[in-house]
C-alpha cells in the first residue's frame, strides 16, 4: 500500500505534548489550560486537514516558478541545500516580521498569538491563510533558482523545528543562544509585556534578529509575564479566532476616507486600526457572558470528556485520513473535511457555552450518515436517517432541553 507516513508526524507530535504536559506537573507548573489547549488543538487540526488539498497547489507552483522564472540553475549539492536552507530561513524572517508590521498580513498571523497559554499546543495555531501568505513569500526561492523538490523537502524539515520552541518547560540553552532561536528566545516572541514586544521573529537561526537589531534576550519569567494579545482575545471560538482580525481590518478600511487612506491602512502596522471596533465587533458576533459561563462549566468532568472525546475523534479520523488520503475518493475526502470542520466549529461552540450547538451536531450526524451511505451503498441508511431526522423534528425542544443539561449540566 502507498500509505502517506507523513501522517505519523500527528501521533509523533501528540505525544510530545503529552509528555510536556507531563514535566509541566512535575516541575508544579500549570502551563496548560483546558479551554485554550482544546482551542490550540482545533486550529492545529483544521489547518492540517485544509493543507492536505493545497500542498500540491503549492508545490505546482513552486515548479511553475521555477521552469519560467528560475535565475540560476541551482542543483541538490551539499551547498546547494546549505544554501536553501540558509536562504529559506531568511525569508522567514522577513515573512514573519512583516506580518507582524502590516495590518493585511497581521490580520491571518494574529490567530497564532492568540493563546494566553504558551506550550506545544500553540505551535498547532496556523491558518490555512498564513500558509498561503508564506508561500507569497517563499516564492522568491524557485525564482532564485532552487528546484521544488528541494524547497518542500527544506519546508518540511523547517517546519518541525518550531514545534519544539513553543515550551515554558525548556530554559536558557547556554551556547546555543548565541546562534539558534530557542524556547527562551520565542517566549520572548509571543510575550505581551511592552518591552518585549515585536522582538524575535527568527525561525531557527537567531542572527537575523540581532543583525537586524529586533532581539531582545528574555529576562527572568516572572507572575507578570504574560502570553498572548495585548488586547487578549477572550474567545475560544473557532470561527471568530480565524476571521476577527480579518473583520477589524474590513471595517476599518471600510470607515477610512479616500482610496490612498484605505490603502495605507491596508499596508500600516496593526497599531493604526481603531481599537474599539473589536468591541464593536464582539457585542455583534459574541456572547456577552460566554467566558463567565465557560469558566462556570468547563471544570466539569462531563463537560470536559465530551469535549475530549470530540478533540479525540477529530484527530483520529484526521490521521486515518492523511495515512490514508491516496486511497480515499474526492467525495469522501470533501464529507470528511466537512465533517471534521464541524466538529472544530463545534468544540469551540462548545467551550463558549452557546445554546445552538445542537443544530451542529445534527449536521455532523447528517455528515457522518452520507459518508456511511456513500462507503457502504445500502439504501437502508436513508431509510434510518429518514426515521431519524423524523424523530429529531417532533421532539426537538425534548431533545435540546435535555442535551444542554448533559452538557452543560445546569444552564
Amino acid at each position: 500500500m502507498h500509505l502517506n507516513w507523513l501522517a505519523l508526524a500527528v501521533p509523533v507530535l501528540l505525544l510530545f505534548m503529552g509528555l510536556e504536559y507531563l514535566v509541566a506537573k512535575w516541575q508544579k507548573k500549570n502551563y496548560f489550560r483546558f479551554n485554550n489547549s482544546v482551542a490550540n488543538l482545533n486550529v492545529g487540526i483544521a489547518e492540517r486537514l485544509l493543507d492536505s488539498f493545497t500542498v500540491g497547489a503549492f508545490y505546482f507552483f513552486y515548479e511553475y516558478l521555477h521552469q519560467h522564472y528560475a535565475l540560476l540553475d541551482i542543483q541538490a549539492s551539499a551547498w546547494g541545500w546549505i544554501g536553501l536552507f540558509i536562504a529559506t530561513d531568511f525569508v522567514w524572517y522577513w515573512y514573519h516580521r512583516l506580518a507582524h508590521e502590516v495590518n493585511v498580513f497581521w490580520a491571518v498571523h494574529v490567530v497564532h498569538h492568540q493563546s494566553e497559554d504558551f506550550n506545544y499546543t500553540v505551535s498547532a495555531r496556523i491558518t490555512i491563510f498564513q500558509a498561503v501568505v508564506r508561500t507569497g513569500f517563499w516564492s522568491v526561492l524557485p525564482i532564485v533558482g532552487f528546484p521544488a523538490e528541494m524547497i518542500t523537502t527544506v519546508l518540511l524539515i523547517h517546519g518541525l523545528y518550531p514545534f519544539f520552541i513553543h515550551t515554558r518547560t525548556v530554559g536558557k540553552l547556554g551556547w546555543l543562544e548565541y546562534v539558534f532561536v530557542t524556547p527562551s528566545h520565542h517566549r520572548v516572541h509571543h510575550a505581551s509585556n511592552p518591552q518585549y514586544l515585536d522582538k524575535n521573529y527568527g525561525d531557527m537561526f537567531i542572527i537575523w534578529d540581532k543583525l537586524f537589531c529586533t532581539f531582545a534576550e528574555e529576562q527572568e519569567e516572572t507572575i507578570d509575564t504574560t502570553y498572548g494579545l495585548t488586547k487578549q482575545l477572550d474567545s475560544h471560538s473557532f470561527l471568530w479566532q480565524h476571521f476577527h482580525g480579518l473583520l477589524e481590518l474590513f471595517v476599518a478600511v471600510r470607515r477610512a476616507t479616500g482610496w490612498r487612506t484605505k490603502l495605507t491602512l491596508l499596508v500600516g502596522r496593526p497599531d493604526a486600526v481603531d481599537p474599539t471596533i473589536r468591541q464593536e465587533l464582539e457585542s455583534q458576533f459574541l456572547s456577552a457572558d460566554a467566558a463567565g459561563r465557560s469558566n462556570a462549566h468547563n471544570k466539569s468532568r462531563r463537560f470536559r470528556g465530551y469535549v475530549v472525546g470530540q478533540v479525540a475523534g477529530m484527530l483520529l479520523i484526521l490521521f486515518a485520513f492523511l495515512l490514508t488520503e491516496h486511497y480515499v475518493p474526492a467525495y469522501l475526502q470533501l464529507l470528511t473535511a466537512l465533517f471534521i470542520l464541524l466538529t472544530a466549529i463545534n468544540c469551540g461552540a462548545l467551550l463558549e457555552q452557546r445554546r445552538w450547538v445542537l443544530y451542529l451536531e445534527i449536521g455532523q450526524v447528517s455528515v457522518l450518515w452520507l459518508a456511511l451511505y456513500a462507503v457502504l451503498g445500502h439504501p437502508m441508511l436513508i431509510i434510518l436517517a429518514y426515521i431519524g431526522g423524523l424523530s429529531l423534528w417532533t421532539y426537538f425542544s425534548l431533545v435540546q432541553k435535555r442535551y444542554l443539561q448533559l452538557v452543560y449540566g445546569s444552564f
